[in-house]
């Protein structure tokens, strides 16, 4: 049986696929982003190294995301939840959330909002 090898970014983590999208400008140390932008929102693909934290924030659009590889503990309006490989999650408008990740962690984010994140500068 002839199988394709997955050609990904040499630890892991995502494909070439998805790291040649344009690298977003994200300010979480030890994470990093690419954007995959349409007319009206984005979908964004992080990678997060163990210890990686989102701060706690809000924003006036909904956020919908799956985690890809990993562990995720979100915490929405104060209430913690662990995410884990295949689990997606839904953090609505206006909710105050903030995330960790205990292991290196990749997840996929739908922002209903066509600018959440700026192309990293060259």
């Amino acid at each position: 049986m002839n199988r394709t090898r997955r050609k990904d970014s040499g630890n892991g983590g995502f494909p070439e696929v998805i790291t040649n999208l344009p690298e977003a400008e994200v300010t979480c140390q030890g994470s990093k982003a690419w954007i995959l932008q349409a007319e009206s929102m984005q979908m964004v693909f992080f990678e997060f190294q163990e210890g990686g934290r989102v701060t706690g924030h809000s924003h006036s659009y909904s956020q919908w995301g799956m985690v890809i590889d990993g562990t995720m503990e979100l915490t929405v309006n104060g209430k913690p939840k662990m995410f884990r490989k295949g689990e997606e999650y839904l953090v609505p408008a206006g909710a105050n959330h903030s995330a960790k990740f205990p292991c290196k962690t990749r997840i996929v984010d739908l922002f209903c909002e066509k600018e959440r994140y700026k192309t990293k500068k060259v």
